[in-house]
Order: structure tokens, then C-alpha cells, then sequence
């Protein structure tokens, strides 16, 4: 099992960002932009154990790891609303 854990977290923050927008097209290949974009700013966090990964969601109670996610989120989501790759 090799699993970045910032996915994870990346994933389970993005519909709490999406919902402070509401002119953002949400559709699959929106979030997957803004999802890329933001794990391409974060510091990846590899794990290979179930015991890496409990280690590892102790650290997201970290109040700053939260807001770097949030942030790189917020950025990204951003970057997607005034340039989508979709056509409409």
C-alpha cells in the first residue's frame, strides 16, 4: 500500500471549498483540475503502513496543515473558475 496521504485530505476538503463559490462549474473534469493543481503545491505525505496512515491523520488535526490545504484549494479553484479546460 502506497498511498499519498494529502489526496486524501485534498479530496474529502474540496466540496467544503466548492461551496463558498457559487458561479464554479463543479463538474468531474473541473474538480479533477482543481484537485491537481492543488496536490502539485502541497508537500506530498507517503504512506505504506496502516499504522503510517493513523500516524498521518493524527497530523491533520494540525490546525496549519488544514489551512495549507484549504489555501491551496482555494487557489486552485480559483485558477479553474477563470480558465476552465471544458468546454461548455
Amino acid at each position: 500500500m502506497l498511498k499519498n496521504h494529502v489526496e486524501d485530505v485534498v479530496v474529502w476538503l474540496l466540496p467544503k471549498v466548492l461551496k463558498e463559490y457559487d458561479d464554479i462549474c463543479t463538474c468531474e473534469k473541473c474538480k479533477d483540475d482543481i484537485k491537481a493543481i492543488a496536490l502539485n503545491k502541497l508537500k506530498p505525505h507517503y504512506v505504506v503502513t496502516k499504522e503510517g496512515e493513523s500516524y498521518a491523520k493524527i497530523n491533520d488535526m494540525s490546525l496549519q496543515f488544514k489551512t495549507d490545504v484549504m489555501q491551496a484549494l482555494m487557489e486552485a479553484a480559483n485558477i479553474v473558475k477563470e480558465n476552465p479546460k471544458h468546454s461548455k
